[in-house]
């Protein structure tokens, strides 16, 4: 989930539609975004023009499990925010359509104009907006870090994000007696893990699997099993994952 504030600027209806419909990265390391033309972002960045708007993006990571506390961690991406031009517009709508295949909805074309204007089923025009990356931080169970632009522009999508939910899954129906197992692997936390009723994957990269381990009196913490080596797809992921589970075997 995603959400975009402008420091002095609110939404007057408190409707939320500052959130961003889409988002990519550009190959620079800046952000796109796509919001209702008639949200409090877009009027503030087509009135601001080219005087610099300082706006703040939150990323909240939330799990694909049901489970309790389900937030993972958070993100925030600060820096300017201008609409984006019309000899950059097409490029923008691109790559928009290349992470977010949303076909009609998206609006390439008379749908998305410049300024808000009557557009797709009756609503408000898609607007593009361009926010320059300043600085950012993540916060998690691990603790909060700060990111350098050059840090954010470098780093690389993670090969299982498209495929995290069903993973996540598969390994809760199929292999939770494996899955929790892995408390062995914790030294003497795994004693007291021994204990407990139940492990659900909450999360999967490709440097690792976090497992929540819960007890009957709904107690519960958190525990990261990495890989001996980064995941390039599911079938290194396969592997990995058996390599976990035959060590905790053992």
């Amino acid at each position: 989930m995603a959400s975009l504030s402008i420091p002095g600027v609110e939404d007057p209806d408190e409707s939320g539609l500052s959130a961003p419909v889409c988002r990519t990265v550009t190959p620079a390391g800046d952000l796109l975004l796509l919001v209702p033309g008639d949200s409090a972002a877009a009027r503030a960045a087509a009135y601001a023009q080219d005087d610099d708007l300082t706006a703040v993006m939150e990323i909240t990571d939330v799990a694909p499990v049901s489970v309790p506390h389900r937030i993972r961690g958070r993100a925030w991406v600060a820096g300017w925010l201008t609409p984006v031009r019309n000899d950059q517009r097409a490029e923008a709508a691109m790559l928009l359509a290349e992470r977010h295949p949303v076909g009609e909805l998206l609006g390439i074309g008379e749908a998305l104009q410049p300024e808000p204007a009557p557009g797709l089923y009756g609503r408000t025009a898609w607007m593009m907006l361009h926010l320059e990356v300043g600085e950012g931080a993540v916060d998690d169970l691990w603790g909060a870090e700060p990111v350098e632009p050059d840090e954010f522009a470098a780093a690389a999508p993670d090969p299982l994000a498209a495929h995290e939910a069903e993973l996540l899954q598969h390994l809760h129906t199929a292999h939770s007696e494996q899955v929790r197992g892995l408390c062995a692997l914790l030294g003497d936390r795994g004693e007291v893990c021994g204990l407990r009723d139940r492990a659900v994957p909450v999360g999967l990269d490709r440097f690792g699997l976090r497992v929540r381990f819960t007890d009957a009196e709904q107690r519960s913490f958190d525990a990261r099993f990495d890989f001996p080596e980064p995941v390039r797809d599911v079938t290194e992921l396969r592997r990995a994952m058996h390599r976990l589970f035959e060590a905790a075997a053992e």
